[in-house]
């Protein structure tokens, strides 16, 4: 009965587990360039002393969906989407290097410019700032052009390049900061063949309808080891009393 009972109970552990990751792609089905975190479960022997007679449940996160979200037009002049291929990089709170497909730029208060997340844009020389200006325009590669504040309209200054890279997807992995970060930790080189769309976002690759049914089915499964476990525990009844019984 034991053998029964402890995978039964390892898989509503991991059950619960796989939805936790189910719910919090369904809380980003709305959030700018969201990559969905994959689950899966395998079964796995109990490593140990002596033979191993005892298999658990376990339930593990392989990867990122790295698939492209769709594309919504703005017309924002800061917000960009990446097309096609590729990520946008972005210094992560530990300073450093990440990766990110969320395009909706701001200036903060000090004149840098960070996306929607607050994470500073890297540009050839770090994090960009910008200074004061009355028009501001972002190309297709990345290129931060401005008209400063008293110059006539047809005066337009470069101030910085975005980087963006394109690293394979077997080298990135999602972090704890939600980032894309390499797998080395080294920083990715700059991809000129990487281009911007302006006044576009990307949005989550999240399929709300998918996760929907996803949730439904591991409530299902939860429910179906819980009664497996009562069958446990109602099995070693039946047995004890068959025992005392003899």
């Amino acid at each position: 009965m034991d053998k029964m009972l402890y995978i039964a109970m390892s898989g509503a552990k991991q059950t619960v587990l796989a939805q936790v990751v189910n719910t919090n792609n369904l809380a980003n089905v709305s959030t700018t360039g969201f990559k969905a975190d994959l689950a899966q479960f395998r079964a796995m022997p109990v490593f140990g002393a002596g033979m191993p007679t005892r298999v658990y449940a376990m339930a593990e996160r392989p990867g990122s969906d790295m698939s492209h979200g769709p594309l919504t037009t703005t017309g924002r002049e800061l917000d960009l989407a990446v097309r096609g291929e590729g990520w946008i990089a972005v210094q992560a709170p530990d300073g450093s290097e990440a990766y990110t497909r969320a395009g909706d730029l701001r200036l903060d208060s000090m004149g840098m410019l960070v996306n929607g997340a607050g994470y500073p844009v890297l540009g050839n020389a770090g994090p960009i700032a910008v200074p004061p200006f009355e028009k501001i325009e972002i190309g297709v590669d990345g290129t931060i052009s401005i008209r400063p504040v008293g110059q006539a309209p047809n005066v337009l200054a470069e101030v910085e390049r975005i980087k963006l890279v394109n690293p394979p997807a077997e080298e990135l992995t999602k972090g704890q900061d939600g980032l894309m970060h390499r797998t080395d930790g080294q920083p990715a080189p700059a991809d000129a063949a990487v281009h911007l769309v302006s006044g576009a976002l990307e949005g989550s690759n999240v399929s709300a309808v998918e996760s929907m049914v996803n949730m439904i089915t591991l409530a299902r499964q939860y429910e179906a080891q819980l009664k497996m476990m009562e069958t446990a525990k109602d099995n070693d009844a039946a047995a004890d009393q068959l025992l005392r019984m003899a």
